[in-house]
């Protein structure tokens, strides 16, 4: 797996729990929860119960003051579930900042973490060994950035909150992944090609891929890196019939709208018994002569341990 950022010791106040409704497609052929059912966790869990006419929500909504969200972490596990089970979640959240090369404060996050449990289960056939038992199903982080996304461009950034009850500056630093960071092989993996590389299909967003955020829905983009490395994983002549993933990252810089044209440019690897890929969305757009190489709109990466053995293999 990726390394995880291990959840705080906080206050009870800075911490909820309750219970996750699962989508039919949430859980895989195999009973395995998806990466794409862990995400939604930190609405249920935290957003609802903690942020919801919460005085530091209110607060932030009166001076214009938004986290918004610029990096997510996920694992999951092998345990299986049935779709009719609602899960359980217990999370928390911790205000932190980063500092600059100068040692001056640079960033102020909202950072979450979100625990997923739940009954052991299978939603056809024969139950499994142990069902009913509650068992550790997956967990998700998700950092913030405080920014004003509404105010003049030289008064975006915050680098410090002025809000009743909590302190300008939070006294937890954090470090800050910069979104290209993970473009770097894990350490101790092996790469399958020589270099990262642009997919074969382009991708071209429309309002289904959006979100009432009025951009591109964050959970777009792990979701087409994933496909894009199953075809890339396949053009080499690898098996992917039994193949999910079980950890991802991603890093945003920019959103993308409706109506932008990406192209994912990434390079797969081996992890041990695993295989993964790392990249980014780039504009799909000629480069001018002499200019400089695009930024990301986000990087992300994801890992597939060896096929499962309840997996169905592809024919």
């Amino acid at each position: 797996m990726f390394p995880f950022p291990e959840e705080p010791e906080v206050p009870p106040s800075q911490r909820a729990a309750g219970p996750i409704r699962l989508r039919y497609e949430d859980v895989t052929q195999d009973g395995r929860l998806a990466l794409e059912g862990l995400p939604h966790a930190l609405g249920e869990v935290i957003w609802q119960n903690l942020f919801v006419d919460d005085a530091l929500a209110a607060a932030m909504r009166e001076s214009g003051v938004v986290p918004l969200l610029t990096r997510v972490a996920l694992q999951g596990t092998d345990e299986t579930v049935s779709v009719r089970k609602p899960l359980h979640g217990e999370g928390r959240y911790q205000l932190a900042h980063a500092v600059g090369a100068d040692g001056a404060v640079a960033r102020i996050f909202l950072n979450m973490w979100v625990r997923v449990s739940g009954p052991r289960g299978r939603t056809w056939g024969p139950p499994p060994d142990g069902a009913g038992e509650s068992v550790a199903l997956g967990r998700v982080f998700a950092e913030h950035v405080f920014t004003r996304p509404f105010g003049p461009a030289a008064q975006r950034k915050v680098l410090r909150l002025d809000l009743a009850g909590v302190e300008p500056v939070p006294a937890v630093r954090a470090d800050f992944v910069a979104a290209e960071q993970l473009l770097v092989l894990p350490r101790g993996a092996q790469p399958l090609e020589p270099a990262a590389a642009p997919d074969a299909t382009a991708t071209v967003f429309g309002l289904d891929h959006t979100d009432s955020n009025q951009h591109v829905n964050s959970l777009v983009y792990p979701r087409l890196f994933a496909e894009a490395a199953l075809r890339r994983l396949d053009a080499l002549g690898h098996a992917t019939g039994g193949l999910l993933a079980r950890a991802a990252e991603t890093a945003w810089r920019k959103p993308c709208f409706a109506g932008d044209r990406v192209r994912i440019t990434l390079q797969t690897f081996a992890l041990g018994d695993a295989v993964g890929a790392a990249g980014a969305f780039l504009p799909d757009t000629p480069a001018a002569p002499g200019s400089a190489a695009p930024r990301p709109y986000c990087c992300v990466r994801v890992l597939f341990p060896a096929p499962h053995a309840r997996a169905t293999r592809s024919a």
